[in-house]
């Protein structure tokens, strides 16, 4: 497998960076008719999938990105997509992302996978399919790669694919790079939505004595992740959590079929996002780096005639 040669192109606008992320959010509107699934975890909790059924024996299975949701840009388009080549797609909303709120207060982060487990095992319970694709999309793509490493040769049958789209297999550099100034719009919009849940959580669950007075100063995600996430889910604090919630020390452990694509001019990952040593004679993992494509994005020009070459790439790879 390892490392294969890009055919992606685009030319101005696209070949903005900051144009490419933000194209699909703010000048696209697929839609999609969901289904929604409220399925009980073991914790006593719950989760929200929402299914786009076409009848077929194959299945998506789709996790969105930091504060996504099923109704991301990029989950509709690549929906639509997938249902018009006959698959299947179940999107898993992670806790707090479907518009209701939750029972417990666990939440989610970009290492946790019990979830998507448990999703595996109630699809695999309630449909008869042949196969199950994982298909993450950054935060999702992290979820995805880390959760096919911890399983390695034990992971379910059913799961013959797995995909990743920009993915933050480093954490830490990922954390470091949006931290910069040229990223503050992005910082300010991921903060504002992790700051308001974690606000709710504190007077949902006052019992636990969260520092949200502290929390509220928070400027990046070494800030928000030491005070919150960390001590959330047990971790000593940022850096402990970046180390052991990043998928790029579970890579070598793969058994299935994994695509990862990633692009060099994404404004949210550093380089060490990039698996290059890694995917090198790596049996299970193919590795497609594109010189532009944003982050999520991988838009050709208006008027190219590979239109949708993101979602046609996962089609492709799923089909082979």
């Amino acid at each position: 497998m390892a490392i294969i040669n890009s055919d992606f192109n685009t030319f101005f606008p696209f070949s903005n960076k900051h144009f490419s992320t933000i194209y699909r959010t703010v000048f696209t509107n697929p839609k999609v008719k969901f289904e929604r699934k409220r399925m009980e975890t073991s914790d006593g909790d719950f989760l929200d999938l929402d299914c786009s059924f076409v009848n077929s024996k194959n299945a998506v299975i789709i996790i969105h990105g930091l504060e996504g949701s099923s109704n991301s840009k990029y989950v509709l388009s690549n929906t639509v997509f997938l249902n018009k080549n006959n698959f299947d797609v179940i999107v898993i909303n992670l806790r707090g992302c479907s518009g209701s709120t939750n029972k417990k207060f666990k939440s989610y982060h970009s290492g946790e996978t019990g979830d998507l487990h448990e999703v595996i095992r109630f699809i695999e319970k309630n449909h008869a399919y042949n196969n199950i694709a994982l298909l993450g999309f950054s935060l999702g793509g992290n979820v995805v790669l880390k959760y096919a490493g911890e399983q390695q040769g034990a992971i379910n049958t059913l799961v013959n694919k797995v995909i990743a789209i920009s993915p933050p297999c480093d954490l830490k550099g990922a954390s470091e790079v949006l931290a910069k100034k040229s990223n503050l719009i992005y910082m300010k919009r991921f903060l504002k939505t992790l700051l308001e849940k974690a606000n709710k959580k504190a007077l949902l669950y006052q019992e636990i004595n969260i520092d949200i007075e502290n929390i509220n100063k928070s400027k990046n995600f070494a800030d928000f992740d030491s005070l919150f996430t960390a001590p959330s889910f047990g971790f000593k604090d940022a850096e402990d959590y970046w180390a052991k919630a990043s998928s790029k020390p579970f890579l070598s452990k793969i058994k299935v079929s994994t695509f990862l694509l990633t692009s060099i001019d994404d404004p949210f990952l550093s380089q060490t996002c990039i698996p290059i040593t890694e995917a090198k004679n790596h049996n299970y993992l193919q590795l497609e780096i594109t010189t532009k494509g944003g982050h999520l994005g991988f838009v050709p020009w208006f008027g190219s005639k590979n239109k949708n070459w993101l979602e046609k790439k996962i089609v492709k790879y799923l089909k082979e």
